[in-house]
């Protein structure tokens, strides 16, 4: 039996030497490569070209988002015909394993009733910075069967299509609504043991940490919405340690100094609690205390981002992205 037909599809904006590697490591295993541009002004597109893969640059005449680009990119593999039985979804700041793109394929190709497959993304550089070592936490996900993932994903065509690829108007978690309605129309979804990406944050400053939160929170609210069954406890939690304690601490400046002083036990609990949780999945000990921290804070930005779509939303406007890098 032939192998099936791979392409790849990446998309990125002003990623620099990550896009490259990311290029690199696509070009010599997949049969076609896709970059799609969302308006860089470095020389991503040029670089993509040299390498003989395909460039998409999206119009400025809607708003970016990750889904719009990999629907574009996707459109651009079939558009150049035969339509490739499995393409691979990257982020431009992610390089791949080619073990990863091999074992991949030959899953799906094993596993016909599966829409999709992916694997384990690490940090390139984790302890550079507290906030990278809180993206290397967060990818440490088991392996076996699952209802989401990120946005790293080999996903067979005909699932893709039978669902109409990704929803242009979720600006984050876009892929986590993928895979909802995915695993809804009745394809299954896992994740194997293998290293697949290698992702390069560069995230070294508070306020790029925030904006990100913020993000996170959007896509909270906007997916929590699209399927009220997801992101309930995440929401719950933005809402009572994002808005209602701190509406009470304040109160009680004014009012109350006790409630103000029961505020701060509760969150200095919360923090215990979180400390608890996550001491053991911590992937650098001697940032512990500040990673907790900042996992504490985020519910504060989270909530501005919920409240950032519950406005875009009632005001009809349009699901512009939160840039954060």
């Amino acid at each position: 039996m032939s192998q099936p037909t791979l392409g790849a599809v990446a998309i990125g904006r002003n990623e620099g030497e990550r896009l490259k590697n990311c290029l690199r490591s696509l070009v010599p295993h997949c049969d076609r490569v896709v970059y799609v541009d969302s308006g860089s002004s470095d020389d991503s597109v040029a670089f993509a070209r040299s390498l003989g893969v395909a460039v998409v640059e999206l119009e400025r005449d809607r708003p970016f988002t990750a889904a719009r680009a990999r629907n574009a990119g996707f459109d651009a593999l079939v558009a150049a015909g035969p339509v490739p039985d499995l393409v691979q979804f990257v982020d431009g700041d992610c390089t791949l394993e080619a073990d990863w793109l091999r074992a991949g394929r030959a899953h799906l190709q094993a596993q016909p009733r599966l829409g999709l497959v992916t694997g384990w993304r690490s940090e390139l550089f984790p302890a550079a910075t507290v906030y990278n070592s809180l993206f290397q936490a967060d990818w440490l996900r088991p392996a076996g069967p699952i209802r989401t993932c990120g946005g790293d994903m080999m996903v067979r065509s005909a699932a893709f299509q039978a669902i109409g690829g990704f929803n242009p108007q979720v600006i984050a978690a876009e892929d986590d609504d993928f895979c909802l309605r995915l695993g809804k129309a009745g394809w299954g979804l896992e994740r194997l043991p293998l290293q697949m990406t290698w992702h390069d944050a560069a995230m070294k400053t508070f306020s790029a940490w925030w904006r990100r939160s913020t993000r996170d929170g959007h896509g909270f609210a906007q997916v929590g919405h699209l399927h009220p069954e997801h992101f309930k406890r995440e929401r719950l939690r933005a809402w009572v340690y994002g808005l209602a304690l701190p509406v009470l601490f304040v109160t009680g400046l004014v009012l109350w100094p006790w409630l103000s002083l029961a505020v701060m036990l509760v969150y200095l609990l919360s923090f215990l609690r979180t400390l608890q949780g996550y001491a053991h999945r911590a992937p650098v000990k001697e940032r512990l205390l500040a990673q907790v921290g900042l996992l504490t804070l985020s519910k504060l930005p989270n909530v501005v981002g919920m409240l950032t779509y519950l406005r875009r939303r009632y005001a009809r406007k349009d699901m512009h992205i939160i840039e954060y890098k």
